[in-house]
């Protein structure tokens, strides 16, 4: 999966690079290491707003298609509670969809979410990797960091933290915006 991952979402795998935070000058945002990422990201409203964002597939299916010209296919279906699930599938057409499946482990509205997620891609390839997310007030808004283990290749992690995870903030950041 670890090649075909990024060749089907048309970005061919990078190795990780520092992101900067254009309000935050110099400092490092985004952090690799092993198989291991961790990034950080301020975005403008409550932690309340922003969880309640990131969580609420009514929400969910707004911003994940809001800065597409095209969004395609956004199912989202959610069971938020400690051992629900949450099930995202998404893709330009039925017979290219991916699916992500996350278990909710730890649930502390507003400040932290703990989840197990297997994705898996249109060829049928699948990984699991295990997710903390933790949103804490930071001046005007929040800061979202992401913790994300189990990735199975470098190249997986590093599409994650120059891709996955920077487009769904961006689109969250839009969605807050509007």
């Amino acid at each position: 999966m670890d090649q075909l991952l990024p060749a089907a979402l048309g970005a061919s795998p990078r190795r990780s690079r520092r992101l900067l935070h254009p309000a935050e000058g110099n400092r490092a945002v985004t952090e690799t290491s092993d198989l291991q990422l961790r990034l950080s990201r301020h975005l403008p409203a409550s932690p309340e707003e922003v969880f309640d964002a990131y969580t609420d597939p009514a929400q969910q299916k707004i911003w994940f298609s809001i800065l597409d010209e095209q969004p395609g296919i956004v199912e989202i279906e959610s069971d938020l509670r400690v051992g629900g699930t949450q099930t995202a599938v998404w893709g330009p057409s039925r017979d290219h969809l991916f699916r992500e499946t996350q278990t909710f482990l730890v649930i502390e509205r507003p400040h932290r979410l703990v989840t197990e997620s297997v994705g898996s891609s249109p060829d049928g390839s699948t990984m699991t990797t295990h997710i903390e997310v933790t949103f804490a007030a930071d001046g005007d808004g929040t800061l979202v960091t992401v913790v994300q283990t189990g990735f199975p290749a470098p190249e997986l992690r590093d599409f994650f933290a120059e891709k996955a995870w920077a487009g769904a903030f961006a689109r969250i950041e839009a969605y807050l915006h509007r």
